[in-house]
This record gives C-alpha cells, sequence and structure tokens, in this order.
C-alpha cells in the first residue's frame, strides 16, 4: 500500500467496530487522480441504496487531461463487495445510531482502488474528551521513556 488516503477524523468522531474492504467502481480520470493524491474521504459516507453499497460525499477532484467528459467531483460510487458482506452489512445498519464511515482509502498491490470502511456508532462530547485525555497522557508517557 504505497498511497493511502485516511480519514483521520473518524477515530474521534466514532467508535470504530468491525472493519472491511471494498473495490469502488471508478472512471479512469478518477483512478489518476487518486493515484496523484487528489482526493479527500474526511466528509464521506457509506449508505445503501436500492439494495447496493454506494460511498457519498468522496472527494476525488478532476483529472486536468481527462477530456470532454467531466465527472462530479462528488458523485455517489458504486461499492464492490459480496452477497453476504451486503446482507450482513444492510442487517447491521438496522439498528438505530450505526453508521458505515470510510476510513483509508488505497491503491491494492493489483492496481485496484479499495475503500476501507468501519461500522461506527457516535461518540457523545464526554467521550471525545475521554479519548483527548487519553491521547495526552499517552504521550506524556512516552515523552518520559
Amino acid at each position: 500500500m504505497a498511497l493511502e488516503i485516511k480519514n483521520k477524523k473518524a477515530s474521534f468522531t466514532y467508535f470504530l467496530e468491525d472493519e472491511f474492504t471494498a473495490g469502488i467502481q471508478l472512471n479512469g480520470s478518477e483512478i489518476k487522480s487518486i493515484r496523484a493524491s487528489k482526493a479527500s474521504i474526511g466528509e464521506s459516507y457509506c449508505r445503501f441504496d436500492n439494495g447496493e453499497l454506494y460511498v457519498f460525499n468522496m472527494y476525488i477532484s478532476e483529472y486536468p487531461n481527462a477530456g470532454y467528459v467531466i465527472q462530479s467531483p462528488r458523485r455517489p460510487r458504486k461499492l464492490l463487495l459480496q452477497k453476504k458482506e451486503i446482507k450482513k452489512l444492510d442487517k447491521k445498519l438496522k439498528n438505530v445510531g450505526i453508521t458505515l464511515v470510510p476510513t483509508l482509502l488505497f491503491i491494492s498491490k493489483s492496481g485496484y482502488a479499495k475503500l476501507k470502511f468501519r461500522i461506527a456508532k457516535g461518540k457523545k462530547m464526554h467521550d471525545k474528551r475521554a479519548t483527548l485525555k487519553e491521547k495526552d497522557i499517552a504521550r506524556d508517557l512516552d515523552r518520559l521513556s
């Protein structure tokens, strides 16, 4: 995994549970933009639409030499998963307060763009403060040792 685009806010904002890896259905110019690190998954989320899983609000900038077909940078992109994984995720999302949050966009060894996403549940403000406190304590212990 040479190229990695991370969602750094995900672990701060959510309690992260199971992790899944899916392929993404892209156009030729979009994969070129990803390889040039011109993508962001900071505000993106995954949702079902007509029984298929899509990633929404993922930003992939327009490739300058793309030609005459211009794609919207924030269009929904289909995630490629096996049927049993889709059924498992659909069951999990029936619970209130559960969402799918992309955590990592990378290029696999075979050259395909892949998206790692996790089942997540939102944190309250006091949980976020506790997370910051734990990070501060860990940083102080690392300085001392």
